[in-house]
């Protein structure tokens, strides 16, 4: 009889132990959460699970603001083997992000033809930070506050950040491409 409750406590024990791993390596994602589209609809973040992120805060009137054509180029050359480009406006930086979402919809669609993925409006930069990007530079090496608008974050199919790149890494840059398809190679 002892023997069959020292059992059933070990077992317990083992799966407590396993759901409490498996719900803090959930924490460390950023793939967590919700947050608004450009249109306004709610998409989950855990819906890109098992995708290659590359996760960028853009600004209409920054001196970056023509990388949206790379990222959407970027965006076009890997899609179907995985890769998903997410845009978040910020207006942190210089306030080169004025405009209203459907604003920033309209010019991101007439000027550089975007497909991917835009977001809301969000801040990405010091109170009031989104939880996203909470958890993108606390996790991304190197660590910090993001410096300027397009700003990139590479998450990998397993969720983990793999990649940070400053806002001068061009979107057709070797060294993110190289990172973005060693990352598509790997199994989720």
């Amino acid at each position: 009889m002892l023997t069959k409750t020292l059992v059933t406590l070990i077992v317990a024990l083992a799966v407590g132990a396993l759901l409490s791993t498996s719900s803090l390596a959930d924490q460390g994602s950023p793939l967590t959460g919700k947050v608004k589209k450009i249109d306004g609809t709610e998409v989950d973040l855990a819906t890109y699970n098992g995708k290659v992120v590359l996760v960028v805060n853009v600004a209409s009137r920054c001196g970056y603001t023509g990388q949206y054509a790379g990222l959407q180029k970027l965006y076009d050359s890997y899609k179907d083997k995985g890769l998903v480009v997410l845009g978040f406006p910020a207006n942190e930086f210089g306030g080169q992000e004025p405009g209203t979402d459907t604003e920033i919809a309209t010019f991101c669609s007439s000027k550089y033809g975007v497909t991917f993925d835009m977001f809301s409006k969000i801040i990405v930069k010091g109170a009031g930070k989104a939880p996203l990007y909470k958890t993108l530079t606390e996790s991304a090496d190197p660590k910090g506050e993001v410096g300027w608008n397009f700003e990139k974050f590479l998450i990998g199919r397993d969720g983990k950040v793999v990649g940070r790149y400053k806002s001068g890494v061009a979107p057709d840059d070797a060294t993110l491409k190289a990172a973005i398809e060693a990352a598509l190679a790997k199994a989720g």
